[in-house]
C-alpha cells in the first residue's frame, strides 16, 4: 500500500537528541507513514514560512508569542566536563563561577540561572558563543567551558557522567520547545504523530531528571 507522506519541521538540538532517537518507536507503530524530517534554524528562518510547509512543526520560543502546546518544562544548570573542573579546582557554589569560562548562546541566556542564585552578574560578553544548544553541549563536552543546561538535551552525558552538575539549583528556561497547532484538517497521520510527539517531549524531561538523580 502507498505510504502516507509526513513532513516534521524542528530545530537541530530537538531533532538530534530527542526526535530522531524515539522515531524507530513511531515507525513501528505506524508502518504506513514515511517520515521526512526537516530542519527549522534558529535565526536564519523564516518562522511562518517553515511551518506552513510542514504538517507538524516543532519550535523553540515563548509560548506566549508563538502559541501551541510546550513539549517539554525544562529546567536549566550548570554542568561541565570533569577534565575542566580539575583545571578551575572546587566549585562549591554559584559565586564560584567568577572566573570560570562559561559557553554563551542566544537561544539559553545565562540570566534566568543567575536570578535564581542571587547573582547580580550580566550577560557574559567573553568566551564561545554557538547559535545551538547541541553545539554548547559538544563543547561543553570537550572542556571548552561551563555549559547552562537542560536535563532533557544531556540525559545521555549526564548519565554516563560525561557532564557533571555542578550545583542542585536550578532555573526555569526562558524559552521552550513548543508544537504548533496542527492546520484544520489534518491528516490522520499529523494528529497520530501530535499525538505521539507530547510523549516523547515527556519521556526526554523524566529520562533527563533520573539522570541527575544518579
Amino acid at each position: 500500500p502507498r505510504a502516507q507522506r509526513l513532513r516534521i519541521s524542528a530545530p537541530p538540538t530537538f531533532a538530534r537528541l530527542v526526535l530522531v532517537p524515539a522515531l524507530e518507536d513511531f515507525s513501528r507503530s505506524h508502518p504506513d507513514i514515511d517520515i521526512e524530517l526537516v530542519l527549522s534554524i534558529p535565526f536564519l528562518d523564516n518562522p511562518a514560512h517553515s511551518s506552513a510547509h510542514a504538517d507538524v512543526a516543532v519550535r523553540h520560543g515563548d509560548p506566549a508569542l508563538l502559541g501551541g502546546t510546550v513539549l517539554m518544562h525544562d529546567v536549566l544548570l550548570p554542568v561541565a566536563a570533569p577534565t575542566l573542573l580539575q583545571r578551575l579546582g572546587p566549585l562549591r557554589q554559584p559565586a564560584d563561577l567568577q572566573g570560570a569560562p562559561l559557553l554563551r548562546t542566544p537561544v539559553e541566556p545565562w540570566a534566568p540561572w543567575f536570578r535564581a542564585a542571587g547573582l547580580a552578574w550580566p550577560e557574559p560578553e567573553l568566551g564561545p558563543s554557538l547559535v545551538d544548544l547541541g553545539l554548547v553541549l559538544e563543547a561543553a563536552l570537550g572542556g571548552q567551558g561551563v555549559a547552562l543546561a537542560r536535563p532533557s538535551l544531556a540525559r545521555r552525558w549526564l548519565a554516563d557522567a560525561s557532564l557533571v552538575p555542578l550545583f542542585a539549583l536550578t532555573a526555569q528556561p526562558a524559552q521552550l520547545y513548543l508544537q504548533l497547532p496542527v492546520a484544520a484538517g489534518a491528516s490522520s497521520a499529523a494528529l497520530a504523530f501530535s499525538r505521539w510527539l507530547a510523549g516523547v517531549g515527556q519521556a526526554a524531561v523524566a529520562a533527563g531528571q533520573a539522570a541527575l538523580q544518579r
